[in-house]
């Protein structure tokens, strides 16, 4: 099973529109593709519970419950996401608390995430040393110190915890609520920050006029597609990003992109230009982020779209990691480049110093902490930075049908 919910549904106002099947999460490339369809039975907006859930397919069994609500699908979306990340014992924890607490509204479930892990579920009477450990680490927010587990007597533990009553029998296992309490971390519009895939950044979202009684900040994740740009400044209540507040909540650019952005200055209108950033940055390996940190630093540019033009194209330059002197370039090209055939009887008469000089003087390279690197592209590295994306694409899709030739 590649999903965590799959759930089958309607629209409760037409319902002549038939019946949708989605699985949740959903997958980071199908997001846009999912709302289009459900929007094309007039459902999936931003901000509505206008979905009502017809079919549950899950192994939490205890999510059948929803059967004949109203959800959002974003909410189904976060649900799913926070379950997937659960041990064993978390969904035991999560099922047995739901059904005794009957929950049924997708609210209270995401609520119950965060807190139901409070809870001991015994699904096993004939270990109970195991059982009063896990009882232990219950009360202690899920962590103790070494010499205290090695001091803890888990079956004594575990008989108070059974003598004590308070239990109720579940289908999950007998569940001990240990107090917790159903606190509302999810207002039922803006989703708390939650990272469940790798991301790039992640930027705190608020209205430009400050977050209303009882709101929280959205929390946008890059890269995105531009819809979920458009539906995250929704569930704050901004229809444009431009009435938007934005700050970096957390980042792992390579490290001298970030040193070259002001990113705790973010303004809303480098918003798309840092998911394009994002966007350019993510499928890269470790060797293309040291490469990217050493044209950052050649370009000497701490503008935001200059940025982007650079990590778009990365394949314009050349870049040897490493190496700090004419000498050790030279050394690299006729020994490690492949563009020679390395004689090693000739060691003595290589002139590693002179070739090195040679080469940067025609290739206008240049060397910074991270190693040589060299500019190779048809125009000046100026003109790449600054180009318009706009033209960029023209020039690269070439003369067009009925265009100028």
């Amino acid at each position: 099973m590649s999903y965590v919910i799959k759930a089958v549904l309607s629209n409760p106002q037409r319902p002549e529109c038939g019946q949708i099947t989605i699985p949740f999460p959903i997958p980071n490339d199908q997001y846009d593709q999912t709302i289009e369809m459900l929007q094309a039975m007039d459902l999936g907006y931003s901000v509505n519970r206008d979905c009502t859930v017809d079919e549950v397919d899950s192994r939490y069994h205890v999510l059948a419950d929803l059967h004949g609500t109203l959800v959002n699908v974003d909410q189904l979306d976060y649900l799913a996401k926070r379950l997937d990340s659960f041990c064993e014992d978390e969904d035991a924890q999560f099922q047995a608390m739901a059904h005794k607490l009957e929950l049924a509204d997708i609210k209270d479930l995401i609520n119950l995430t965060f807190c139901c892990q409070q809870a001991t579920v015994i699904t096993d009477f004939s270990d109970l040393e195991a059982v009063g450990r896990s009882h232990f680490m219950n009360l202690n927010g899920g962590s103790a110190k070494v010499e205290e587990l090695e001091n803890l007597d888990g079956v004594e533990t575990a008989l108070l915890l059974i003598d004590g009553g308070g239990e109720t029998v579940t289908p999950y296992g007998v569940v001990y609520d240990n107090g917790m309490v159903l606190e509302e971390v999810y207002n039922g519009c803006q989703f708390p920050a939650y990272l469940y895939d790798s991301h790039l950044m992640v930027l705190e979202i608020t209205p430009e006029q400050g977050l209303p009684e009882g709101k929280i900040p959205e929390y946008l994740y890059l890269p995105t597609s531009e819809r979920q740009i458009e539906r995250t400044l929704l569930r704050v209540h901004v229809d444009t990003a431009s009435n938007a507040r934005l700050r970096l909540s957390f980042d792992e650019l390579p490290e001298k992109v970030a040193d070259a952005l002001d990113l705790e200055q973010l303004a809303v209108d480098d918003l798309l230009s840092l998911n394009r950033l994002c966007r350019a940055i993510d499928p890269m390996n470790d060797a293309d982020t040291e490469k990217l940190n050493a044209v950052v630093l050649m370009a000497e540019s701490g503008d935001m779209m200059a940025v982007c033009q650079l990590a778009e194209n990365l394949d314009q330059f050349d870049f040897v990691p490493g190496v700090q002197t004419p000498e050790e370039y030279g050394r690299y090209m006729i020994r490690q480049s492949g563009h020679f055939v390395y004689d090693e009887n000739l060691e003595g008469f290589y002139d590693y110093r002179g070739y090195g000089e040679r080469r940067i003087q025609e290739e206008g390279g240049q060397f910074n902490e991270c190693g040589y690197v060299a500019y190779h592209g048809t125009m000046t590295l100026d003109e790449l930075v600054r180009e318009d994306p706009a033209e960029q694409y023209q020039r690269e899709q070439g003369p067009q049908m009925g265009g100028p030739v």
